[in-house]
């Protein structure tokens, strides 16, 4: 589950990881009165308005801004707020801005010894460990020293079974370049990222900058986290978290079905039980000269009220020609899905694109014999041979 910057922060704030102050504003007003909280806490007169949206590149897009006014605070809110924020992350269509985090500017005036430095964490799926990813190059153009200067990016593995060890820290701060206080101050920024990052059960913790002040300070800037969904059962104040003006319309239909779906770009929708299955069933319409217009899973347990709300979902997509229906009836019966099948058909009527099912497993031949005589624009298949044929029909 991705959440918004101000959240990850307050997440950080629990493990000792230092932060700016800042408060999130849904309006104007409640703007002025963050800075205005923020101005007597620090003493600052100056803050950065960030809009709070679920993609990276807020600051390029004109999303970050930097307010050296109380009235500044109001124009640039004003600005922020609904504004439609385009990044190299949410695609030409942009994502609204609902809110903004009002942050204190710790960038002070005139000062030339703040450095900024990049730090993650995440699982190395390959190796089975957690590695932390770190560099002096921080700021907006990390990705770009990913791609020309590869070496400027370190990496540290850490045992989870062992966490992360005091040489390994001190080896970050040693190879970022720091001495003194510095050194001291970036060693338990990274104990406390890591244990921010563990006891959360994130599955990715990235700040961008991590910076160094003129005192020695080392605190996160901006934070990017994503929560393991899986996880959700042990922090069930973070449900509240979920904002669901960020995610996909679908996706969240999909969800209070307690299906599986994600959205892709393609023309060939598609209906399935078993993510195993659904991977075979989209390199079946690519081989076929289609593409997958969405991965649905639709459990184990398919039925009349399951394949409906399949079918809604995936006609909510103006770019699905097709519909591919493959179901293996193993915990279920395939004339039982067949029926369902040919009930949801006819609930929701008006289905103008053409519908392929391929049902293979127990009665397979029985709920041919179904979908056949029920007089519905419905092309059967029991085999993958067949409907990789019928897909090809409908593209030829």
């Amino acid at each position: 589950m991705n959440i918004h910057e101000y959240q990850g922060k307050s997440i950080l704030i629990k493990y000792g990881v230092k932060v700016p102050a800042g408060e999130v504003a849904f309006t104007v007003e409640e703007a002025k009165q963050a800075a205005k909280k923020i101005q007597n806490e620090t003493g600052v007169s100056t803050w950065v308005v960030k809009a709070q949206i679920h993609a990276g590149g807020r600051g390029k897009g004109g999303g970050v801004k930097l307010a050296k006014s109380m009235n500044d605070v109001e124009k640039l809110a004003k600005d922020i707020i609904g504004m439609q924020l385009v990044t190299h992350q949410t695609g030409s269509e942009g994502k609204k801005v609902h809110k903004v985090l009002i942050q204190q500017d710790v960038y002070y005036p005139g000062e030339s010894s703040i450095d900024e430095y990049y730090m993650s964490i995440l699982l190395n799926r390959s190796s089975g460990k957690n590695i932390i990813i770190y560099s002096t190059e921080g700021g907006m153009d990390i990705e770009d020293v990913a791609e020309k200067t590869p070496h400027l990016i370190h990496r540290e593995e850490v045992d989870p079974g062992v966490g992360l060890q005091g040489f390994q820290a001190r080896r970050i701060a040693y190879n970022l370049g720091l001495s003194g206080n510095a050194f001291k101050e970036m060693v338990k920024f990274t104990q406390s990222l890591y244990e921010a990052y563990i006891g959360s059960d994130a599955s990715l913790v990235e700040i961008n900058p991590v910076l160094k002040t003129s005192d020695d300070q080392i605190m996160a800037v901006d934070a990017k986290i994503t929560l393991d969904d899986n996880a959700m059962f042990r922090h069930r104040d973070y449900e509240e978290m979920r904002d669901l003006n960020e995610e996909d319309p679908a996706e969240v239909d999909a969800g209070k079905h307690n299906l599986n779906f994600i959205k892709l770009d393609g023309n060939v929708g598609c209906m399935v039980n078993g993510a195993g299955l659904a991977m075979s069933t989209m390199d079946i319409i690519k081989l076929s000269g289609g593409d997958p217009a969405n991965f649905l899973d639709v459990g184990g347990a398919a039925n009349a009220k399951t394949v409906e709300a399949g079918f809604r979902i995936i006609l909510q997509d103006p770019n699905v020609k097709a519909i591919l229906i493959n179901i293996f009836g193993g915990i279920v019966r395939c004339d039982r899905v067949a029926e369902g099948v040919i009930e949801a058909y006819k609930a929701i009527g008006n289905i103008t694109v053409p519908v392929i099912v391929r049902l293979q497993g127990t009665n397979a031949e029985i709920a041919k014999e179904l979908i056949d005589n029920s007089e519905l624009e419905v092309l059967s298949a029991i085999t993958l041979q067949e409907a990789a044929d019928r897909v090809k029909e409908v593209f030829a």
